[in-house]
């Protein structure tokens, strides 16, 4: 529960900027006790997400996948659901993209079939969500167990449909044939927005959906009855029986939108990015969405930076492993937990001393009058 006995600004941005400050330095005790140049490895991080425009276009392209699955978590937070599904209902979108493009690459006309992409693959992470959100409105079973469940469930279903049915009759490797070019998402270097600066990257329009998505979602939220129905149903589900809300009703329908979220995982990475159904597509980018959620402070305009931030710790972990022999992608989950840890549960380790400080230069103002 945010503490009231801070301004707002402070919860929502100091809190956040020094929690994160004490990971990272946390993170670069841990590189020194490895023999490891901190002030050299934090440059290659550095450079590596934001100091060219490749490793911005890999920065934002991961950045994509985290503002979904953020979203998902945040959303269902915000009706008092704790989403932890989001792995299993982005393998069900990456499904449905894949099943459509395979089936209607050549026969359909562009527009058309990303049209038909996002909704079968929201559809498809919707119907996912459904089910544990069913179970918890109306037979009592715990969120977080029945979506657990299902991300093993969703796990085995995908491997079943890459080596059984998807797979090239050709193809040794467990994946599905490369869908026709015609069916690819753009990616922005070749749109020319900025010229010909831009390097190729991964990078593709569905940066533009979710930034959109979370402007949707911010808008569903507080803007919308059905999203302060959702808020009301988290902040006091038995108050919400006296307002005649439809308590059953708002889960399930919050779950299905927050499936249909993590769903759109699927356009990044297989439609805009590797062209084919892979085994491992989704990537932990689910679980990662619970840390870019806590950081986002479940706010969706806050988790377009938190997702920037975990997109950039893992395009620079991965320049910092290739440069420096001895590390390898382990400090990007090194990192990431260091973040989660402080920004998590230590997120009121300093509060205390900032409460104390404020109150302190107030008092001081109202000394020498200026308040």
């Amino acid at each position: 529960m945010m503490n009231k006995s801070l301004p707002s600004w402070v919860n929502s941005l100091v809190l956040i900027v020094v929690n994160i400050i004490l990971a990272l330095i946390a993170g670069a005790v841990v590189l020194m006790a490895t023999n490891v140049d901190v002030i050299y490895a934090a440059k290659i991080v550095l450079f590596g997400a934001f100091g060219n425009s490749e490793g911005i276009g890999y920065t934002l392209f991961y950045a994509t996948n985290f503002m979904f699955t953020g979203l998902s978590v945040a959303l269902a937070w915000h009706a008092g659901l704790f989403n932890i599904g989001a792995e299993g209902q982005a393998t069900l979108g990456g499904i449905g993209v894949a099943v459509v493009c395979s089936s209607f690459e050549n026969s359909l006309p562009f527009g058309l079939l990303v049209v038909l992409t996002t909704v079968t693959s929201a559809l498809m992470g919707a119907l996912w969500a459904f089910i544990p959100g069913w179970l918890n409105a109306y037979r009592g079973s715990h969120i977080v167990i029945t979506t657990i469940m299902f991300n093993f469930i969703a796990s085995s279903l995908l491997v079943y449909l890459v080596v059984n049915v998807l797979k090239g009759p050709e193809q040794m490797a467990s994946v599905s044939p490369i869908f026709a070019q015609s069916s690819w998402l753009p990616y922005i270097h070749q749109l020319n927005l900025f010229g010909d600066s831009l390097a190729a990257t991964p990078l593709n329009i569905s940066f533009f959906w979710a930034i959109l998505c979370c402007l949707l979602v911010h808008f569903y939220l507080h803007h919308s009855r059905f999203g302060y129905e959702a808020r009301a149903v988290g902040f006091s589900a038995k108050s919400t029986d006296f307002a005649g809300i439809n308590k059953g009703r708002v889960i399930v329908i919050t779950m299905m939108l927050s499936g249909a979220l993590a769903s759109f995982v699927g356009l990044n990475e297989i439609q805009g990015g590797s062209h084919q159904l892979k085994l491992e597509f989704v990537a932990g980018y689910g679980f990662t969405g619970i840390a870019v959620a806590i950081i986002g402070r479940n706010q969706p305009l806050a988790i377009i930076v938190s997702s920037i931030l975990f997109g950039a710790l893992y395009q620079g972990g991965s320049e910092l492993a290739f440069n420096i022999d001895h590390i390898g992608n382990d400090i990007v989950l090194l990192i990431q937990g260091l973040v989660i840890l402080f920004c998590g549960a230590l997120e009121w380790m300093l509060k205390p001393n900032i409460d104390n400080w404020l109150k302190g230069a107030k008092r001081k103002r109202e000394q020498h009058g200026f308040d």
